[in-house]
């Protein structure tokens, strides 16, 4: 897996320009670790004040610092949509190659609980899910429930990998080697679908962030933690665009439409790479 993320940076522009924005991304999210101001803190500076030397992202109508307050919101969505992706590519790993490899019996019963959580409206069930768990809800507890919705396309992408790779010939010499069942899936499998675990990472991160924003702006997750949809719940809260904040609404958008690119151009750029034509028309024989 190294190689093959060292390959990408040497001989695939898209997968280079995606590294360097989500560096960029991450970078500044660590400065929240040096903010004067905690983020729940109201009128710390004077509000709406636009953009300017001493606040480089201008003030809300709350009295805070854009600057340092969009670090902490892009800090807490970024850790938000790589916990989905986490604990989703945990279940699609381990459902995907057991169903793969057992076939039989055990595949038909996964695959009848993975489709059934295909069918299964997510959105609906997240602004249920919000209504049931009100006065319980957290960051933590939204990100529990859309990684145990967001698993099931990619388990069954893993699987069809693996159904091909139980017929492979290394495969048959574990088997004849002694090699327990766990072995095969972890050593001699495994290698083989970690570049597509980590393209629908970057998707699922992607997707994960897309719906916490959404359902933030809605009002519908712990409003009292800042992340990008939170902050444009807000703006929205306090008519930013139509008392001309424009500011409050800019630069959160601008700063997830810069994570959303750098998450496709890697996930877009490792596609091509599994593609063995794409692969070899970029590096070489």
């Amino acid at each position: 897996m190294g190689r093959t993320l060292r390959d990408l940076v040497r001989f695939n522009r898209q997968f280079a320009s995606g590294v360097i924005l989500l560096a960029v991304v991450a970078a500044f999210s660590c400065l929240s670790f040096f903010s004067p101001y905690p983020p729940n803190d109201s009128f710390v500076v004077p509000p709406d004040v636009p953009p300017s030397w001493a606040y480089p992202m201008g003030t809300t109508s709350r009295g805070q610092d854009l600057f340092w307050l969009l670090s902490f919101a892009i800090r807490n969505t970024l850790l938000f949509g790589i916990t989905v992706a986490v604990i989703s590519r945990v279940l699609a790993l381990v459902i995907g190659l057991v169903a793969g490899y057992s076939g039989g019996l055990l595949d038909r019963a996964l695959m009848s609980i993975n489709d059934t959580f295909i069918v299964i409206p997510l959105f609906p069930i997240l602004v249920l899910f919000y209504f049931v768990m009100r006065e319980h809800m957290s960051w933590g507890l939204l990100a529990l429930m859309m990684a145990c919705l967001g698993w099931a396309y990619d388990a069954r992408l893993i699987r069809s990998v693996a159904m091909s790779l139980r017929t492979r010939e290394f495969t048959e010499t574990g088997i004849f080697s002694g090699m327990s069942t766990r072995q095969i899936l972890v050593e001699e499998h495994l290698p083989y679908v970690l570049p597509i675990v980590f393209s629908t990472t970057m998707n699922n991160i992607n997707w994960s962030i897309g719906l916490e924003v959404t359902l933030s702006v809605l009002g519908f997750t712990d409003i009292n933690t800042p992340t990008i949809g939170v902050l444009i719940y807000w703006a929205n809260q306090h008519t930013a665009l139509v008392a001309g904040i424009w500011w409050w609404i800019f630069f959160p958008v601008a700063l997830v439409v810069i994570t959303f690119i750098g998450l496709f151009l890697l996930a877009v750029s490792m596609n091509e790479h599994i593609d063995p034509r794409s692969r070899l028309g970029r590096t070489g024989p």
